[in-house]
């Protein structure tokens, strides 16, 4: 299976997941999807590949995911859910980053066959966690903020709350994203690829974070028409 055909498949396990946690245990589902996604994002964006012409990083998807969660939490339910699921996500990266370095403390077994790998792996985490908390707060707090100056435009504009989802939808998450694709890029990857690589980087994660911004749209409106068919609370 191409590298193209597997971002796809990704795309759709991905937001379908977020449909899914929410249909099945509300707004506890997008809590525990956010958490899940964020922790796995920071392990994923480890993976380098060239897909679409460009080279790029992994868990752009995922993260993309988390603010789909913050805009069907916000049209949904509340800023103040919206700014918790981002707080939470937030500490339990801290738990997450904290325990894998103790990970690396531990002394293996002579038949061990993992700690070298996970050395690997973790041992370059604490940069990509530590950018990412900052970048993370920084961009989804904005996007949940500018998600509701949306909202308040479409009030006046359209004089119903509930029209001009689209709006604000991708409004909020197009600037949020720019800002997140630009900070996390250079904080998590300055001085390890060469600049080619890092606006290769910036370039098509911001052009994947557009992408998937577009075709978030759907499935939010998904996830209103299931909140108010099965009054989730």
């Amino acid at each position: 299976m191409t590298n193209e055909l597997l971002i796809i498949l990704s795309f759709v396990v991905t937001y379908g997941g977020v449909v899914l946690f929410y249909r099945f245990f509300g707004k506890k589902g997008l809590l525990a999807f956010n958490v899940l996604a964020t922790i796995l994002a920071n392990i994923e964006v480890l993976i380098l590949v060239r897909a679409f012409g460009v080279e790029m990083t992994l868990g752009n998807i995922l993260f993309a995911s988390t603010f789909l969660v913050t805009d069907v939490m916000s049209e949904n339910h509340s800023r103040k859910d919206a700014n918790s699921a981002v707080v939470i996500s937030t500490l339990c990266s801290i738990f997450f980053i904290l325990l894998s370095q103790m990970w690396l403390l531990y002394t293996p077994s002579e038949n061990d066959w993992a700690s070298g790998a996970i050395g690997t792996i973790f041992s370059s985490t604490p940069r990509i966690v530590c950018a990412s908390l900052g970048v993370y707060l920084i961009s989804q707090l904005t996007d949940v903020w500018l998600y509701h100056k949306w909202w308040d435009w479409c009030r006046k504009k359209f004089g119903d709350s509930r029209k001009g989802l689209w709006i604000r939808n991708n409004g909020s998450t197009m600037i949020s994203q720019l800002l997140n694709s630009f900070l996390y890029t250079f904080l998590a990857f300055y001085g390890t690829y060469p600049m080619s690589s890092l606006m290769s980087i910036f370039v098509s994660s911001y052009i994947i974070f557009i992408i998937t911004s577009l075709l978030d749209t759907p499935f939010v409106y998904w996830c209103r028409q299931i909140h108010d068919k099965h009054a989730t609370d």
